[in-house]
Parts: C-alpha cells; sequence; structure tokens
C-alpha cells in the first residue's frame, strides 16, 4: 500500500495522532495537501517552534515557541471543521509531561472529530506513554517513477532531452537520495555544462556517498576486486557465477526470485570478506558495508530506528550487496545482554526483514564463530546457501601465491617456484600466505636486491597460523562443516574427503 493510500485510510478512520519519521518536511507536506485537497479540501495547518501556525492569516505565529498552546489551538476550531495540523520537530517536546498528557487528551477528543495530528521528525523517538495512541506511519524515499518525473521536469527547462537508456540509468543512480538532493545534485550538473550528460552518473554516486556517510551506519565500500583475485572457493565461484544475470528483467520474466543472500562461514583470513567485494563487482552492483555496532544507540527507540533506516536506506538503492562482516561478533549471546531487550528486538527486525524482504538486496554475511550464532540465523530462508570456507588446500595455495605474485611481481613470475610455496605451507591462510609474501619483500628490500622463493619460506616459517594457535575452534568448525551443516566453498580439500569417507 503505497502512503497516500494508507494515509488515507488513517484519516478516515480518525487515527488522531499520526507520527511520520522523515527528513523530506516538504515533500510529505506536498503529499498531506495533496490528500488533504482529495479529501473533500480539509484544511491543513502548519506549525513550528520558531514561526508557530503559518498559512492561515488569522492565526499567523500562533502558538510561536509555546508546544502545548499549540495543541490548545485544535480546540478553538469548530468540532465539526475537517483539519490536519502538521507539527514539525515535535518529537522534541513528547518528553514533556504537559505536553504528553494534552496529547492523550486530544487522541480521545479528536476520535469523535474529523482532525488528526501528524508529527513530522526526522527520527523516530515515541516516549513509552504515548505509544498507544500514536500510529507510526513511514514515508519512504522517492521511487524510480517519481525520480523519474523529477529528471523529466529539470531536463524541459533546460530544452535538453537524453535517450532512454541514459535517462534510465540517471534515474538508477539516484534511487536511494531524497527528493531535495537530487535536485541538487542535478541542479549542480546542469549548472556544470548547461545540461544533463552520462558522465554526471559519477556526481550522483558521490552524493549518494556523502548521504551514506552522514546516516553513520552504512559505508558506501568501493568494490575493485575480481573473482578472479580469490584463489580457490570453486564451488562458491560456480554458486556465484550460475546467479550472474538473476537481478536482470529477463529473470523476473522467467519466474527467478531476487537471490536473497549467503552467509560464508569459516576460519579467518580465509578470503571470506574478499569475496563480498568480489561478489558486487563481478555482478556490478554498489556495496553497502554495515557495521552493526552502529545500530546500537544510547536513547531509548533509536537502535530501533536506525535499523529501520538502514533498511529503508538499502532498499532504496537495490539493487545492490548489503555486506555484514564478522555477524557473529554482533549478535552473540543476545539473550544474555543486560540492554532491556534493545539487541533482541534489533536482531528481530533483522532477521524478519531477511526472511521476508522482496527488494533485490543481496545480504553477504561472514562469520568465523559459529557456536554464537542464534539458531534462527542459520535457519533456511533467511539467506539462498551457507557455505563453509575452510583453510585452502595445496592446490589452492599455490593458486592464491599466484595471484599475490602477479600482483606485486608480473614480470617475473616464473622466477617464483609456487608448488614449492604451496607445498610448504600447510595449514596457511590466505591472510597468513599474504603476510609471509610482506614479511619477504622486507627481507629483500633490506638487502637491496627483489626477494625471492627462499626469502618467502623464509618469512614463513616464523609464522606460526592460526590453525595451530586455535586448534580446537577449527576442528570445531571444521566437524560442524562435515556434519552436512553447510556447503563446502572448495571442491577438492581435506574435509571433502573426510565426508565422502563418513558417507561410504
Amino acid at each position: 500500500m503505497s502512503f497516500s493510500d494508507e494515509f488515507e485510510l488513517l484519516l478516515r478512520a480518525r487515527y488522531p495522532l499520526i507520527y511520520i519519521p522523515t527528513c523530506e518536511e516538504e515533500r510529505v507536506e506536498g503529499a498531506i495537501a495533496n490528500i488533504a485537497k482529495n479529501q473533500g479540501n480539509r484544511g491543513v495547518y502548519i506549525w513550528d517552534f520558531v514561526d508557530g501556525y503559518q498559512g492561515n492569516p488569522n492565526d499567523a505565529g500562533f502558538g510561536k515557541r509555546n508546544p502545548l498552546q499549540a495543541l490548545e489551538f485544535l480546540e478553538k476550531l469548530s468540532a465539526s471543521a475537517a483539519a490536519i495540523f502538521i507539527l514539525r520537530d515535535f518529537h522534541r517536546f513528547l518528553e514533556d509531561v504537559a505536553v504528553a498528557r494534552k496529547l492523550k487528551n486530544l487522541a480521545r477528543l479528536l476520535k469523535s472529530q474529523p482532525k488528526n495530528i501528524v508529527i513530522l521528525s526526522p527520527r523516530l523517538a515515541v516516549p513509552e506513554e504515548l505509544s498507544e495512541v500514536l500510529t507510526v506511519l513511514e514515508f519512504h524515499l522517492p521511487a524510480a517513477p517519481e525520480i523519474k518525473t523529477e529528471v523529466e521536469r529539470l531536463l524541459a527547462a533546460t530544452g535538453h532531452s537524453l535517450e532512454g537508456r541514459v535517462l534510465d540509468q540517471i534515474v538508477r543512480s539516484c534511487q536511494g537520495l531524497s527528493l531535495e538532493r537530487i535536485r541538487r545534485v542535478l541542479a549542480r550538473a546542469i549548472a556544470t555544462h548547461g545540461e544533463l550528460r552520462p558522465e554526471d552518473v559519477d556526481l550522483v554516486l558521490e552524493e549518494k556517498r556523502q548521504t551514506i556517510r552522514q546516516t553513520q551506519i552504512l559505508e558506501f565500500y568501493p568494490a575493485t576486486e575480481n573473482i578472479s583475485d580469490v584463489g580457490g572457493l570453486d564451488n562458491l565461484k560456480e554458486w556465484l557465477l550460475r546467479r550472474g544475470g538473476a537481478f536482470s528483467e529477463r529473470a523476473r520474466q522467467y519466474g527467478l526470485p531476487h537471490p536473497r543472500g549467503l552467509l560464508l562461514v569459516g576460519i579467518q583470513g580465509t578470503g571470506k570478506s574478499l569475496m563480498a567485494k568480489a561478489i558486487a563487482h563481478h555482478w556490478h552492483l554498489p556495496l553497502l558495508r554495515l557495521d552493526v555496532g552502529r545500530l546500537f544507540g544510547g536513547l531509548v527507540g533509536e537502535s530501533e530506528s536506525r535499523t529501520r533506516q538502514m533498511i529503508q536506506l538499502a532498499e532504496a538503492l537495490a539493487p545492490c550487496v548489503l555486506w555484514i562482516d564478522e555477524i557473529d561478533k554482533a549478535f552473540s549471546g543476545i539473550d544474555g545482554k543486560g540492554d532491556a531487550g534493545t539487541s533482541n528486538r534489533v536482531f528481530g527486525t533483522f532477521i524478519t526483514w531477511l526472511a521476508e524482504k522482496t527488494s533485490p538486496v543481496f545480504v553477504v554475511a561472514t562469520a568465523n564463530n559459529i557456536q554464537t550464532l542464534p539458531a534462527e540465523m542459520l535457519r533456511k530462508g533467511r539467506f539462498d546457501e551457507i557455505f563453509f570456507v575452510g583453510l585452502p588446500t595445496q592446490e589452492e595455495r599455490r593458486a592464491i601465491f599466484g595471484v599475490h605474485l602477479t600482483r606485486l611481481r608480473p614480470h617475473n613470475l616464473n622466477s617464483y617456484d609456487l608448488d614449492r610455496l604451496a607445498y610448504e605451507t600447510p595449514d596457511f591462510s590466505g591472510a597468513e600466505i599474504e603476510q609471509a609474501l610482506t614479511e619477504a619483500m622486507h627481507i629483500g628490500f633490506s638487502q637491496n636486491r627483489d626477494f625471492n622463493t627462499d626469502d618467502v619460506l623464509e618469512a614463513a616459517s616464523q609464522i606460526v597460523p592460526l590453525a595451530r594457535t586455535a586448534q580446537e575452534q577449527i576442528e570445531f568448525l571444521q566437524d560442524w562443516a562435515a556434519a552436512g551443516k553447510a556447503r563446502l566453498a572448495s571442491k577438492h580439500s581435506s574435509l571433502s574427503d573426510r565426508i565422502k569417507n563418513q558417507l561410504r
């Protein structure tokens, strides 16, 4: 149901107090004005703390710097007069005992009158004593049709036009921005060279990065890694390549649903985060990184509000990849956290969205310690698949050495004995292989020469791999994967042989 339909329904049902969390005051006020006009030309009164009531000359300035007086104004009007009262930034006064009591009294009174109070606020902050009388209504960021109308309006003003493909590209790049930001960035583009051009998409993307940075929840992450930059993990790569076109319109016509996401579980340093970046780059989708710790705020209701904001922003930017690194640390032991149930509510909102989302947001979550993850996270339906990423085999270690040395020394790659390097580094993860190469470069640099195979092996001999220092944890993970709890990311691994032996 659209905002207009839902708001009209609340007006007809005489919901007295409606709370709309949004930063788009101008846009939501315009939408309410149109709805009021369609509903028998209802009166619309707008109040803010600085200027009081506006619009009607007879009442201009009434209630200035007095929120309680602003509420008393409703009782001045005839009981039969249909009206909507918009109160800007009124969330700041809800904790006041007099304001809260007055709102409760008005909620009882307005059930029998065609009047509604609308509180506009940039964030959701509902005190517990008002939770029963306030109705929260979401006002979403502009969708593609609304953005397209705005872009065409700006084009008409400049006397220029764009071909359909470029217009669709600009519209898609604007998704996730407020209408005010879209107008501002496109006006900047037009002011620069007098028209809109295909390269203006970069300007829009920079504005989008700025918007995401300001939320302090999501991070617009540059993804430059290729699938080929990840050594091994053939099963996982094959699974991803098969779904490369699943976000296209042709896939929708075929009847395919949007891919939901992946949970990558395994040992630290085995390429889980690198794979998240490679997925976004390979599918040509924006990569958003979520730090779950940023969802939790100190104010009552702030954490839940941030979670809803994150979901709304991710869906507005869809299709995209949402990367959640080390999700096990964020939601470990939520039942025992002494935060008045905030963690449980945030977790509940998040996993419900994972299960029910229909938008093309592909979630890639990584976890090192499966023991600390709540069982609900592992239930089928949250993710398309759970993959176990184990320690690389000798063949995969050779591929990982090859990837790094191709980047570091492409001119003399053949001078390195990759087979020997792979054989001499058992139990090394991809991160530990990279560290050994870095240390070998320090050895060569300190002696004014290029590093060689022996330097790499000397560096590797000084590294104690995680497979030895955290042997019990790794064995638990391998047993968990061997029990069939997850698909293996690698085709050829010691764990694969172990599972085959168990099945015989």
